[in-house]
């Protein structure tokens, strides 16, 4: 029996993406130092999975964000570790 593939949506295929390519700078070991990394939403991506993703961090308890003029984000957590 053939198997059954479903489509996968893009705008689902979107966010993942976005999540996954934010979570790879964060655990990057110079910004583990830190505790706190500046990132920019790439032109290739959808600005709703953007927002999507970046609603979901405001929402992460010990975690802070702060959106800056540029269109950039800066998520940090590292007084909430101090405390």
């Amino acid at each position: 029996m053939p198997e059954i593939v479903l489509p996968i949506s893009h705008a689902r295929d979107s966010y993942e993406l976005v999540g996954r390519r934010i979570q790879r700078l964060i655990a990057a070991p110079a910004v583990q130092k830190v505790q706190a990394i500046t990132v920019t939403r790439l032109e290739a991506e959808p600005a709703e999975a953007w927002l999507q993703v970046l609603s979901e961090i405001e929402e992460t308890c010990g975690v802070r964000m702060e959106r800056l003029e540029s269109g950039s984000v800066r998520i940090g957590w590292r007084e909430y570790c101090e405390a």
